[in-house]
């Protein structure tokens, strides 16, 4: 078939299908990865994006297993694992190592031989006192890339003081718990506090950014031929997520506070109830807004003086008063008929200034329903040996080329130790069973 002739559509989905991923090469297939993450998702989050790219991971837990296994809503455990490390133990061989054992440092520094990464997410100098930390490894390997994870990164007054990593630690220090959250009124709403944000926000963005630094990493290497480290702090990560707050307190002084579903830099940026959820509604310029008022039916509003102009729509009183007056048109509506009838009403317009942005706030159930995602492979079912039928998110990537791919779902604790240490260590039955009696592996 001639390819000008089919859709754009059907062009994409036939080049980068993740159904059709096996029958690609893989990007990373030449790499080995220690992950060497405690009581952090954030090594997990970065590791699992190599081992879905391709690389190989080996997953290096303390003897009794990581303790962000049992890591899941009210403790509910599949298999004697928590449901967050089902979906983060991807890919990945999993084998068990005791770092604070003589012995145990020193296979792990033959394993480091072998290795392109290390990832760790211990407290900063923590492997170096044991000598297996950076500076000791890039003697024995100078192409090792080193990801060191942590909350306050490998040095600074906050690094040096010992405190333990932690998921919410980032978000608070990065400052998006402080202007996160419903507005505090004079009387002290409940709900008008500081709020975290997410699952576990905090450690996806660590990992993410760490993948990146990774990859730039290797990149270099392949030019240089030389290693290096990577220092990511988790907070640093979520300050580049909070947009222009650190700009504006530095030119000006300003302080973004919390708004809820209020914006001081666009508006309506919001959402809005429906008779059964709730709706995005965005009009990002004159024309927008201008549109969004013939929609609702009261095209006068756009001679108001409290909405006539961008910027006096941005004024908190004014947006209160236009978020009422959204929610009183749209309560008489679905999000589905709010949808379409935004839908139909901008498709009449030239260009896309006129656009209004809406989209459907869906509950866990429709997200997991929604045909879209399941065409595109974002969801997938999968049948595993030890756990069963599971179902994984995808990898977020659709590539025509390398594309990424879920090969396997977890591990139990130690369940490769025979292959790995036999085959990259030549280590046989009778040394795996002494070094399990003596508490290294």
């Amino acid at each position: 078939m001639n390819e000008t002739t089919i859709t754009w559509f059907d062009w994409a989905k036939a080049h980068s299908d993740p159904r059709h991923a096996p029958q690609h090469p893989e990007a990373l297939d030449d790499l080995l990865v220690l992950d060497l993450s405690y009581l952090s998702f954030g090594g997990l989050v970065a590791s699992s994006i190599l081992a879905e790219l391709g690389a190989q991971v080996f997953r290096i837990e303390p003897p009794e297993g990581d303790p962000t296994r049992s890591f899941s809503p009210y403790g509910l455990m599949h298999q004697d694992t928590g449901l967050a490390y089902l979906v983060e133990g991807r890919n990945k061989h999993h084998i068990t190592l005791n770092l604070k054992d003589e012995e145990g440092r020193e296979i792990f520094k033959k394993l480091a031989v072998h290795a392109d990464v290390v990832i760790e997410t211990f407290e900063p100098g923590f492997l170096d006192a044991l000598g297996i930390g950076y500076r000791q490894l890039r003697d024995i390997q100078p192409r090792l890339i080193y990801a060191a994870l942590h909350t306050y990164g490998q040095f600074g007054p906050k690094a040096r003081q010992g405190r333990q990593a932690s998921e919410i630690a980032n978000q608070a220090y990065s400052g998006l718990i402080y202007i996160n959250g419903e507005p505090e009124d004079a009387e002290r709403s409940p709900h008008g506090v500081p709020t975290k944000t997410g699952s576990w926000y905090g450690w996806y963005a660590e990992g993410l950014f760490a993948a990146y630094g990774i990859l730039a990493a290797l990149l270099y290497r392949q030019q240089s031929g030389k290693g290096q480290m990577v220092d990511v702090s988790g907070a640093e990560c979520i300050m580049k997520f909070i947009d222009y707050n650190m700009g504006w307190y530095h030119m000006g002084g300003g302080v973004k506070e919390r708004l809820g579903n209020y914006d001081p830099s666009v508006f309506p940026y919001t959402f809005i109830q429906c008779k059964d959820g709730y709706t995005f509604m965005a009009a990002y310029n004159e024309e927008a807004f201008a549109t969004l008022m013939e929609i609702i039916g009261r095209p006068e509003l756009t001679q108001d003086p409290r909405f006539s102009t961008f910027m006096q729509r941005t004024s908190y009183e004014s947006e209160e008063a236009l978020q009422r007056i959204l929610e009183e048109w749209s309560l008489q509506y679905t999000v589905d008929e709010v949808i379409d009838k935004v839908a139909e009403a901008t498709a009449k317009k030239e260009g896309r200034a006129a656009a209004v942005v809406t989209g459907k706030v869906c509950r866990p159930s429709q997200t997991f329903a929604e045909q879209n995602w399941w065409d595109r492979g974002v969801f997938r079912k999968i049948q595993d040996p030890v756990y069963g039928e599971l179902a994984l998110q995808g990898p977020v990537w659709k590539m025509t080329g390398t594309p990424p791919r879920l090969k396997w779902a977890c591990r139990p604790v130690g369940a490769d130790n025979e292959a790995v240490y036999g085959k990259l260590l030549g280590l046989g039955l009778s040394d795996l069973n002494r070094l399990r009696a003596q508490g290294t592996i």
